[in-house]
């Protein structure tokens, strides 16, 4: 008796979230729309010795179309165009293809290939793409899109949270030889107006030994991913400060035991007006030393790293950024690299 009316209360609040969603629709006109974003660059090279010390680059092109369903229901397709190190100087890929279904007024599903949620509140906050990546995208602690299944859970006002299951290779690699998958989560709060406070982790489990050798399939150590990130944004200002750790890996996708990685990024901008905008930030990057070796395993690519410019907004979605970076890298031998960069961003 008491599974019928565990039955019959299911269903019942099955087909009452269907009425629901039904009747919300009633009144709803389906549409879509085009959107594109380019990113684009002139740089100069101060750094001592450099090959080539300036070009015009297209570091990116994004085209995409998005359509609404219903109210709850939407969906996008992003390709993605970006330089190619073999074949075409211009590659294009998969970058988004999702469903998002809101099935109740605190829960989103998002299925397919979707946007992350790894280091998009950083992203947003940080608010220069186009000029330089966020900490864990440039220094690859994760990827900003993968082919799996996210819900979003409004636990409260001030609270959400993230839970995902993806296969964990990013977007240029859809999954892996063994089929392996990356379980993690994300919970969001913001206290007060303007205030942001999240923590991130993540795992993935490995069928690699740990001499590398594809032959040998045993479990291993995962690879996991934790950052913690607070911000504040107001009209005038924005401060953010995140503070990234791999373990397990060189890459969030390149399993290799022992290998951690960890990372600091502080970025800070002022708006001075619609129009104006000045920004400065300061990343570290290092690596630890595996034992019997001298040097931390990363010397090469360990670095601080300044970035500082501003930005100008002539019209809306149109920007142009001039800005100076310093790349100072922990190993002697390699030059302190010195760069100028003008930087345009424009999308619809």
């Amino acid at each position: 008796m008491k599974k019928v009316i565990i039955s019959v209360l299911l269903l019942q609040g099955f087909f009452s979230v269907g009425y629901a969603q039904e009747s919300a629709n009633k009144d709803f006109t389906p549409s879509g729309s085009v959107n594109f974003k380019v990113f684009s660059n002139f740089h100069y090279d101060m750094t001592k010795d450099a090959i080539q010390k300036s070009a015009f680059e297209l570091e990116r092109a994004y085209f995409g179309y998005g359509y609404k369903f219903s109210k709850n229901i939407s969906a996008k397709v992003t390709f993605d165009v970006g330089t190619n190190t073999a074949g075409s100087d211009y590659t294009a890929y998969l970058k988004a293809a999702q469903l998002d279904w809101k099935i109740a007024d605190p829960i989103k599903l998002s299925f397919g290939m979707i946007g992350l949620k790894q280091f998009n509140d950083q992203e947003k906050l940080w608010g220069y793409r186009y000029v330089y990546k966020s900490q864990m995208d440039e220094d690859a602690f994760g990827s900003s899109a993968d082919l799996g299944l996210n819900a979003e859970i409004k636990m409260h006002k001030m609270i959400t949270a993230n839970i995902f299951m993806v296969n964990g290779s990013g977007y240029k690699k859809v999954q892996d030889s063994y089929g392996q998958y990356r379980f993690g989560g994300d919970l969001i709060i913001k206290p007060i107006d303007g205030l942001t406070l999240k923590a991130y982790f993540d795992l993935m489990p490995n069928k690699f030994d740990k001499y590398g050798n594809d032959s040998i399939i045993a479990d291993t150590s995962t690879i996991s991913n934790l950052a913690v990130f607070a911000a504040y944004a107001s009209d005038k200002y924005r401060f953010g400060i995140e503070y990234n750790v791999l373990n397990n890996g060189k890459k969030y996708s390149s399993y290799a035991s022992d290998y951690n990685l960890k990372g600091l990024s502080f970025y800070a901008t002022y708006i001075i007006n619609k129009q104006f905008e000045v920004f400065a930030r300061f990343d570290q990057l290092a690596s630890n030393t595996l034992i019997g070796k001298t040097d931390p395993w990363n010397i090469s690519k360990d670095k601080n790293t300044i970035v500082g410019g501003v930005q100008y907004s002539p019209v809306k979605n149109v920007k142009l950024c001039l800005n100076y970076r310093s790349f100072n890298f922990k190993k002697a031998a390699v030059d302190t690299k010195s760069m100028i960069y003008l930087n345009f961003e424009y999308a619809l």
